[in-house]
């Protein structure tokens, strides 16, 4: 992906000169000839690098420069007038180079590649630590053989960089936070990860997302603009809620994953990316696919390595404990003075609880009793949602032998996985002669 620039200068000829400059280099190249839409245009297009002119008609370069730094932006401030003190007061805010006009374009560009260089690799670092942290983060999924298994599948796909990843799962069973691992822990872990839902968006504004525009392409178009897979380069693009996918977007989709090209919004050239695609939902692909909702193809293109995340209720006690212990370490240092600990009682009831919500319903409650227990040595069930401290952790209880749940619930991982024995079994944490023994015991016909 190439490197991008934002040009502000009030100067028609200066703009149309270096714009051209650099876009015959290979730049991404955004042009404003104000304060306020050279604003406007970073805020959108988030440049690598920042050319600034220091005289705007409309607000001081300096003041400017300010705003842009506190949004994280590197800019190189350009001048007519090259006095000292003025250089100084640049460097101070934080500009990173100062240089006069006329500028010689060469020197302009070799400032810019070292401010760009610079910026990649203070992203690169900061993904590294994020990785650390990432895989300690596995170890937290739990201990059981069917969580034991789930771990080693996701640390095989993150070693995969090329295989398309399909997770499914209930909502709220943590399909976002596996999709990160996945990135953290794969030779994609210094690229970018970007992550978009792809529900409740037009069709029309998800396209534009994810291919980018030309100048032009639509009404509002003012400016070129990158798609997310251009920003997804040598990363991983995380497509979350991907069953809901408008139709007319499905065959580009699928033609990115079989040719990694595409054109933006109004375009005619075909850009090429190295993206690695994570896709996740809630929905059953198969019925969308029988029913015409989804594409045949795209479904079996992103299904190369299917991941089915177990809701919390599947899960073992044991498993449930990690998952809770990583929840309150992940809030412990956001929440000073708040307890990370809880009672053996309420310890109880929230491994007990059936959690509809999934993972996200935890962190919510863990949250909220967090804060309600500020200053208290641990959390107590007085601390829990009045639903929890009734006793019955169990909010939905209907009584059920437990025989019939496991019966259903082999019955779903069979279904689930097309019949296949060895792939249920290997999720149920059991041998597949077992598994055998028990579609004969409970009459399943798969």
């Amino acid at each position: 992906m190439s490197d991008s620039v934002l040009l502000i200068d009030d100067d028609a000829d200066v703009l149309r000169a270096v714009g051209d400059y650099f876009d015959r280099i290979g730049y991404e190249v955004g042009r404003a000839e104000t304060a306020q839409a050279g604003l406007e245009a970073f805020d959108r297009l988030r440049p690598d690098v920042v050319i600034l002119d220091l005289h705007l008609p409309d607000v001081g370069g300096l003041e400017v420069l300010e705003r842009l730094r506190s949004q994280g932006g590197s800019v190189i401030l350009l001048t007519g007038q090259g006095d000292i003190e003025t250089a100084v007061r640049a460097m101070q805010l934080g500009a990173e180079h100062f240089l006069t006009k006329p500028v010689d374009l060469n020197h302009l560009a070799a400032a810019t590649a070292r401010v760009a260089e610079k910026i990649r690799l203070v992203r690169q670092n900061a993904m590294l630590r994020a990785r650390e942290h990432e895989h300690e983060g596995l170890e937290s999924l739990g201990a059981s053989p069917a969580i034991r298994e789930l771990g080693r599948q996701i640390e095989l796909l993150a070693a995969s960089e090329r295989s398309t990843v399909l997770l499914t799962g209930e909502s709220g069973t943590g399909k976002g936070w596996v999709a990160r691992i996945i990135h953290h822990l794969s030779p994609r872990a210094s690229g970018p990860f970007v992550e978009v839902n792809c529900g409740g968006l037009s069709a029309t504004f998800l396209e534009s997302e994810l291919f980018g525009h030309e100048k032009g392409a639509f009404t509002d178009a003012k400016q070129r603009r990158q798609g997310l897979f251009e920003l997804a380069d040598r990363g991983t693009m995380f497509l979350d809620e991907i069953g809901d996918l408008a139709p007319e977007l499905q065959p580009k989709l699928l033609k990115v994953l079989e040719t990694k090209t595409f054109r933006r919004l109004g375009g005619s050239r075909e850009i090429t990316v190295d993206v690695r695609l994570v896709a996740a939902t809630n929905r059953d692909l198969v019925a969308d696919v029988g029913a015409g909702r989804f594409r045949e193809d795209l479904y079996y293109r992103l299904s190369v390595m299917p991941l089915r995340l177990p809701a919390v209720r599947e899960r073992s006690r044991d498993d449930r404990l990690a998952l809770l212990t990583r929840i309150l370490a992940d809030f412990a240092p956001q929440m000073p003075g708040c307890p990370s600990a809880c009672s053996a009682e309420a310890l109880d009831r929230l491994l007990s609880a059936p959690w509809p919500g999934n993972v996200r319903e935890m962190r919510n409650v863990v949250e909220r009793a967090m804060i309600l227990a500020r200053g208290a040595t641990q959390l107590g069930v007085e601390h829990l949602p009045a639903d929890l401290r009734k006793g019955g952790g169990d909010r939905r209880h209907q009584p059920q032998a437990l025989a019939d749940v496991e019966r259903v619930h082999i019955e779903k991982t069979l279904k689930f996985h097309g019949g296949n024995r060895t792939r249920s079994a290997l999720e149920l944490g059991i041998s597949r002669a077992t598994l055998i023994n028990k579609i004969k015991v409970y009459g399943l016909d798969l």
